[in-house]
């Protein structure tokens, strides 16, 4: 990724800025304390202030850096702090010999003190002292609290000493997440020292571990809050699965952890090759990039990409059409690519820090842990092996050995009922390129993979981490044109992808009798089914495949039935019924919604299309699991 120069000097002149503040005292002899001069200093900070942000703006359009946007807002919003933090102390609150107490660090903490902002964001300030708060010291932050608040801006802030911040850093993970992110901005450059050193010898030292679990819990909360999915069609880019919160989650815990500053550091520490914390890099970009042109563009801190701001922010991009796919759609499957990256950098990083945590566990505990995690054989295989209640690889070489592992591995997870250990999950995105031709016509590999399909158990579940893990599209390459794809229209909550994984869930679903109270008739159906039971889960999962083409997807999706359901094992009235139900799979919901049923030439159009009883039967329950896939 090229690096965009900043061109900081073009936003704001710092210098010239207190120049000019300084300049509205000459007529009251230096003082600045009267209500007039206040104003006047407003007015130029609002003009300042509004005069960076637009050149930052300019400058996302010209070089679509997002990170960089986020730096330059957040330079314009350091020189505006220290200048009126300068004003303050200088024309406002004269004391010509200060004592010891009267000293103060202005510190950005929180994403301020990443030296990121968006246009929207909030200010976190702490104003850190010796000892206890004087009276000078009082003022001169009530003083600046107050412009910035009358600048338009949500300040988040705190006044402590050195002491209070470690006593309270102990007990609450969120101010030592904030203290861990600390700047200095302006002031008493020992006394942030100070806090630095003490904060990491008295309280990171010894809580590495703690302070991941708390993280990670926060973590799957703001999941649960935001949206599970990192495939919904209207992403929340700051708290979504998949957003910006989840990067700087990684990176938190690994500045704590591994106890670094940087994120190149993390590379030294082997936690992520050079080639992925590019991606990283890459991602947090043009995370940064959308969430900037959303904040510019709504004027707010809007954190959802809503249908109705998704066009104009594609634009903003430099997004344009191809056949089959818009502007916006393309945008789209760029933000769900990128977030499933997050979620691939997510599944490495824990994996490291795992195996990390485990070898700095100490004395008995460490033994016991060791006890716990007691790694098992798997049986029927030698290549895979249970390691602490997940499914784990035996050694290294186990895909390289027998690419029909990549299968395998799912398979004995579904039939064990194991989850996945982050190493394999590692090892296997990390083996993706041994799929080939030969493997997507290998007749075990495509039993598996029908098993996995129709399984009674977690067929979801696995195929969306085989989705996740990048092997569905590479078993299926077809499937992998549509993942993170998006369909831009109202009726649609998740990407095609999702929706098809999710349609699979709900077919499941009907046939366990899960649903049996929602979904009464096609649940008595299913056991009659039996013979078709195969191609139903196929044309479930393949229904929406040809999505995003110039033609209709739903012939396109029968030509890609057919020549894809003989290599997984079908046979030729298997196929043909895969084809023909996928070609069909909107005939019925189209007849309902759009046709008089009571007109007889709507039935007649109808039975003329479907033919037999067998393909109403299959033909309802696709429909039903379409409609709430």
């Amino acid at each position: 990724m090229a690096k965009i120069s900043l061109k900081l000097d073009e936003l704001i002149d710092g210098v010239m800025l207190r120049h000019d503040m300084t300049a509205l005292t000459a007529a009251h002899a230096g003082d600045g304390s009267g209500p007039a001069t206040r104003a006047a200093v407003l007015q130029l900070l609002k003009a300042r202030l509004a005069g960076g942000r637009k050149i930052a703006e300019a400058m996302l359009r010209e070089d679509g850096g997002g990170t960089a946007c986020a730096a330059r807002l957040s330079h314009v919003m350091d020189e505006i702090i220290r200048a009126l933090y300068d004003f303050a102390a200088t024309h406002v609150y004269r004391v010509k010999n200060r004592s010891a107490a009267e000293r103060m660090a202005v510190v950005a903490v929180g994403g301020y003190g990443r030296g990121t902002l968006a246009p929207g964001s909030d200010i976190d300030l702490l104003f850190l002292l010796p000892y206890k708060q004087t009276p000078w010291g009082e003022q001169i932050v009530e003083y600046m609290l107050y412009m910035l608040w009358d600048l338009g801006l949500k300040v988040g802030h705190a006044t402590r000493n050195i002491d209070e911040c470690l006593r309270l850093s102990r007990t609450d993970i969120t101010i030592r997440t904030s203290i861990l992110e600390a700047r200095f901005l302006w002031g008493e450059q020992k006394l942030y020292d100070e806090l630095l050193t003490r904060f990491d010898h008295e309280v990171v030292r010894t809580t590495g571990p703690e302070y991941v679990q708390a993280k990670l819990a926060e973590r799957d909360d703001r999941h649960a809050k935001a949206g599970e999915s990192r495939y919904l069609v209207e992403p929340n880019v700051k708290d979504g699965k998949g957003g910006l919160r989840d990067l700087q989650t990684l990176f938190w815990i690994g500045k704590y952890f591994y106890r670094v500053r940087t994120g190149e550091e993390l590379v030294e520490k082997d936690v992520f090759t050079e080639a992925e914390y590019r991606e990283f890099l890459k991602a947090e970009d043009f995370l940064w990039a959308v969430r900037c042109q959303m904040h510019f563009l709504t004027g707010k801190a809007e954190e959802r990409l809503h249908f109705d701001i998704q066009r104009e922010i594609a634009e903003r991009l430099g997004y344009t059409s191809h056949p089959g796919l818009s502007a916006v759609e393309r945008f789209m499957k760029h933000y769900f690519l990128v977030a499933k990256d997050v979620g691939d950098l997510t599944r490495i990083f824990c994996a490291a820090l795992e195996e990390e945590q485990a070898k700095h566990v100490p004395g008995f505990n460490r033994i016991f842990l060791t006890f716990q995690r007691r790694k098992r054989k798997l049986a029927g295989t030698s290549d895979f092996i249970v390691d602490n209640h997940r499914i784990n690889v035996a050694d290294d070489m186990v895909f390289e050995r027998d690419p029909v592992n990549l299968l395998r591995l799912f398979w004995f997870a579904d039939k064990h009922g194991l989850e996945f250990h982050p190493d394999a999950l590692k090892l296997l995105t990390r083996s993706l390129g041994l799929v080939g031709k030969a493997l997507r016509r290998d007749e075990e590999a495509n039993r598996l993979f029908l098993d996995i399909l129709t399984s009674d158990r977690y067929a979801e579940l696995n195929l969306r981490r085989m989705n996740e893990a990048g092997l569905l599209s590479k078993l299926i390459p077809d499937f992998g044109k549509i993942v993170a794809m998006m369909q831009f229209s109202m009726y649609h909550h998740y990407t095609v992808d999702e929706h098809l994984i999710r349609c699979i869930g709900v077919l499941a679903e009907i046939e366990r009798g899960d649903g049996e109270k929602v979904h009464p008739l096609s649940h008595s159906l299913m056991p009659g089914l039996k013979k078709s039971r195969e191609a139903l889960y196929v044309a479930v999962l393949l229904h929406d495949v040809a999505k995003g083409r110039p033609e209709d997807h739903s012939e396109a999706g029968a030509r890609i039935a057919r020549r894809i359901c003989p290599h997984m094992g079908l046979s030729a009235a298997d196929t043909e019924t895969v084809a023909w139900l996928v070609e069909n799979h909107l005939v019925m919901s189209m007849t309902a919604q759009t046709r008089d049923l009571n007109d007889r030439k709507t039935i007649e159009d109808f039975a003329s299309i479907v033919q037999s009883v067998e393909r109403l039967k299959l033909l309802l329950i696709l429909t039903v699991c379409d409609i709430r896939g």
